[in-house]
Parts: C-alpha cells; sequence; structure tokens
C-alpha cells in the first residue's frame, strides 16, 4: 500500500478547519501524515491543529511561514514537504467523504500509468448545508467534456477556462518535478489549473464521476467558482473608449504568449498539444492589433472566423468578440 500524505494550506481558516481535520481523521483507508503550510494565520489555526495532533495516530506537520506566501506559493511549499508516494491535496474549509482516500487509491492501483485524478463534490454553503449544485455542475465540467478528457483531449478544455477543483485533486509524488515551480506571473492561474493542464497535455491526469468532497462556498473564501464576469453592454462597447477594449485583449495575448513559451520549454510534453494554444496566442494578438477603421478589420476577422477561432476562444458565444471586433 502506499503512503499516502495530505498537503493542507492554512490562513485564518479556523471557522472551518476543524470540520475539514475530523473528516480527514474519520477515512476509512487512513492517511499517512498530514502536512499543513500555515501562511501566518492570526487566528485560532495553530491551536486547532496542537489539539487535532494529540487526538490522531498519524504524524502532524505544522509550519508557519516565515513570511505570507499566498494561496499558490504555500500550497507550493506544502507539497514539497510532503513524503508520500501519494499527495492528497486539501482545502481548509471543506469536507471529505469517509472514503476519499480510498477510492483515490483504487484509482491510482488500477490506472498505474496515471499520476494525477480529480473528482466531483457536492457544494455546501457556509452553515455546511449542501446545496443543490455539484462542482462540475459549477463549473459546467459536462457528459460531453467528461468523454472529451477521456479521448486525452482534457488539455484543450483547460485552455479555455478552469474544471479540476483543487480541493478534489491528488497526484502521485513522482510529478512533483514537472510541475514545480508553480509559476508566479499568471494572476489567474492558480496551483491547481496549472498542475491539472501540464498534466493534461501529459495525458496523465484523470478523473473519478463521483462526489468524494464536499466543497464549500462561503464570503471569506480565499479562492473558489461562482465569480463570473460581467458581459460588457451593447452601450458599453459603442461607447467607451477603444484603448479600453483593446489592453485586456493585449494582456490576454501576452499571457497567453507565456503561457504558450513556458510549456513548450519542458520536453516531457509533446508540442503537437500546444497547437491551439498557439492558436488562441495569435487570435488574441490580431484582435489586439485591429485597426481603428472598421473596414479594414474585415478581411482579418473573416479569416480568424473562418478558421474557427474566435469559436475556440470563446465556446458557445463566440458572436459576441466577433461583432465588438467589427464594430466597436
Amino acid at each position: 500500500m502506499p503512503f499516502v500524505s495530505v498537503a493542507l494550506c492554512t490562513y485564518n481558516g479556523a471557522r472551518y478547519l476543524g470540520e475539514q481535520l475530523a473528516s480527514i481523521a474519520a477515512q476509512t483507508r487512513p492517511v499517512d501524515e498530514l502536512v499543513i503550510s500555515d501562511d501566518r494565520s492570526t487566528d485560532e489555526t495553530a491551536r486547532l491543529v496542537a489539539d487535532f495532533a494529540r487526538r490522531v495516530r498519524f504524524p502532524v506537520r505544522f509550519e508557519v511561514n516565515p513570511v505570507t506566501l499566498g494561496s499558490t506559493k504555500n500550497f507550493e511549499h506544502a507539497l514539497t514537504r510532503c513524503q508520500g508516494e501519494v499527495i492528497v491535496f486539501s482545502d481548509q474549509d471543506d469536507r471529505w467523504r469517509e472514503d476519499r482516500v480510498a477510492c483515490t487509491i483504487a484509482f491510482f492501483e488500477t490506472h498505474p500509468e496515471m499520476d494525477a485524478v480529480f473528482s466531483n463534490g457536492r457544494v455546501m454553503d457556509g452553515a455546511s448545508e449542501p446545496t443543490p449544485n455539484t462542482i462540475w455542475e459549477e463549473v459546467m465540467f459536462t457528459p460531453e467534456l467528461r468523454e472529451k478528457w477521456a479521448q486525452s483531449e482534457g488539455h484543450e478544455i483547460l485552455f479555455n477556462g478552469y474544471v479540476v477543483t483543487g480541493a478534489t485533486l491528488s497526484i502521485r509524488k513522482r510529478v512533483l518535478p514537472l510541475v514545480l515551480p508553480f509559476p508566479a506571473q499568471f494572476e489567474k492561474l492558480l496551483h491547481d489549473g496549472w498542475v491539472a493542464l501540464v498534466l493534461a497535455l501529459k495525458g496523465s491526469i484523470g478523473f473519478i464521476d463521483d462526489e468524494l468532497i464536499w466543497y464549500r462556498q462561503h464570503a471569506a473564501q480565499q479562492v473558489g467558482f461562482g465569480r463570473q464576469s460581467r458581459w460588457v453592454t451593447i452601450w458599453e462597447r459603442l461607447t467607451r473608449p477603444r484603448r479600453e477594449k483593446l489592453a485586456p485583449l493585449a494582456q490576454k495575448a501576452d499571457e497567453l504568449a507565456q503561457l504558450y513559451n513556458l510549456l513548450l520549454s519542458k520536453p516531457e510534453l509533446p508540442t503537437r498539444k500546444l497547437a491551439k494554444l498557439r492558436q488562441q496566442r495569435d487570435h488574441f494578438i490580431m484582435r489586439a492589433s485591429l485597426p481603428a477603421s472598421r473596414w479594414h478589420r474585415l478581411r482579418p476577422v473573416w479569416r480568424d472566423l473562418r478558421r474557427g477561432l474566435y469559436e475556440l476562444s470563446s465556446p458557445g458565444h463566440w458572436w459576441r468578440p466577433l461583432l465588438g471586433d467589427l464594430f466597436e
């Protein structure tokens, strides 16, 4: 049986931490160690962990960072301290189903070629009451996308957004050299998104179609889903300064270029799978460079429309950026 570590990051999460710790201790397949990296909490986190460590049979390693690292780098630190062959990711404010670890180990034993696995989960509120929604419903990981993922096309899904929630993720320690260090230059690319993208490109991340955690949504959480961007209205499109439209497009093009170059630098990843990321990069470069003359925009916009790049970059609502590029 593999040695199983739990990587848990804390930051002023005492309100819900006890519930999460209890669910880790109640696993039908006991964990072998719990590694907690604390980002300088000022609440009762340290006391709760100390009390918990005295009651459980597995070692609990609690380390406070000398400086505040932020959620992504804090999790990176936690992963580097784990000794297990399998590392199970944990948020501080969720709750695990009692067989989460058992299901994870069963998956890895059945799929020795896989380096990581994620699952669905039930969303609960701040009072620990379940909601009607699941994580996959929230992130729109539909049956069609699950089938696409099963065909080793998960990287194409991730080029357009998150479907892998880090709180449900588990990895084999052997992939840490590939995914670490986490890149710090992308504000919206968190640790779970990076790990999922790299391993999807490698073709070594699978999923368990079951709700193995209760995922808590509450006002104080550091990260989470459900924060959808507001669509720009037609009136705003027609009246805002043109530079206000072009600036985020140029920023997106730059981020895609940096991400493409970073992934390209990893020889373990097949470059052919980066083709659509490169197309997205070039598409946003084109959009950010459109001339002021609407007449002269027609040719490049029509070219990218025929190539399917508007649909590739904005699935399901490609016509919004198309009309904006033509008329703003």
